[in-house]
């Protein structure tokens, strides 16, 4: 089993993760981190099949949860998830029938200024949908090949998206047009042309940008639109995330890098995926704030301190 992409509930008591198989499964977050667990708490308290093929994505609204799979996206009540019964989805389009025909979506975000999703995949375009309507509002067109990885500059009212064609993009969300394009694989110090020039992950804090896939693990002032801290990460890493005074990574290894911002690496916490595809952090909820991370395994490991690994959910 591979698992793709994890989501926790708006109280902070439940994750939810998607994997290879378009199975969503549910876990009791604050049940695995009682004194009273048992192996039992650390499996899914509810599975439910949601895509036909693998879920790539997932993001939360206060009542829904929202999953993508092959060229179809989805909405799940939290009230019925929560409650351990199949939830019925709310929200529905199969976007190879209407005229996107995407073939896959890679990445959703969600969009809190005018309640609209970001949608990013095989098209090379990024669509918005308005989530009341369900219609899509706009498309940020200028990808040449496959879209990895979306965030937002929630202040700018900017999304950036990684793909395949090497190329990190900023888009004004208020015109729909491109600010900047990054190709980070013609900066000789960013380049390793034996992994290739795709961006599979990226990540924003105000003015700073750290981006990664084939290219090194690098971090960018975006004023200036220059690479200012290249980090010694061999293997390609696939998730990213600024977190406190440290940027978060993994990838192509069992290993959750701690990187500073000077490009030290701090330490490399050992993981039960031999590769890592999806980290997340629950900050929903201070009693249960640990951060997950999830790959190529049933097994998602929880980290309670961010430094070890406390114990692992199994996705049976």
């Amino acid at each position: 089993m591979t698992i793709f992409s994890q989501c926790f509930s708006p109280c902070g008591k439940f994750l939810v993760v998607g994997n290879n198989l378009g199975q969503i499964g549910v876990f009791s977050v604050s049940s695995a981190l009682s004194s009273e667990s048992n192996e039992q708490s650390k499996e899914p308290s509810a599975v439910f099949q949601a895509h036909a093929g693998p879920v790539y994505s997932l993001t939360s609204t206060e009542r829904h949860l929202i999953s993508a799979g092959g060229n179809e996206v989805k909405g799940w009540l939290w009230g019925d998830i929560c409650k351990k019964v199949r939830p019925p989805h709310y929200l529905g389009c199969d976007t190879h029938r209407s005229s996107l025909e995407t073939p896959e979506i890679n990445s959703l975000i969600l969009n809190p200024k005018d309640n609209s999703l970001l949608l990013g995949g095989g098209t090379g375009h990024i669509h918005a949908m308005d989530l009341e309507s369900g219609t899509f509002t706009m498309t940020l067109q200028g990808h040449e090949d496959y879209i990895h990885c979306l965030c937002l500059r929630e202040q700018q009212e900017e999304c950036v998206s990684g793909s395949e064609d090497g190329s990190v993009r900023l888009w004004d969300l208020r015109t729909g047009s491109q600010t900047h394009k990054i190709e980070v694989y013609k900066y000789e110090e960013c380049a390793r042309p034996q992994y290739g020039k795709w961006i599979s992950c990226v990540a924003t804090d105000s003015d700073w940008m750290v981006c990664g896939g084939g290219p090194m693990l690098s971090l960018w002032h975006l004023r200036s639109v220059t690479p200012t801290t290249i980090f010694p990460i061999q293997e390609s890493q696939q998730q990213v995330m600024f977190y406190q005074d440290m940027i978060l990574s993994a990838g192509q290894a069992p290993l959750i890098n701690h990187c500073q911002i000077n490009g030290d690496i701090r330490t490399q916490i050992p993981s039960t995926p031999c590769a890592i595809y999806s980290l997340s952090i629950n900050d929903c909820s201070q009693e249960n704030k640990v951060l997950t991370a999830a790959g190529s395994s049933s097994k998602i490991d929880v980290f309670t301190n961010f430094r070890y690994r406390a114990f692992s959910l199994w996705f049976t």
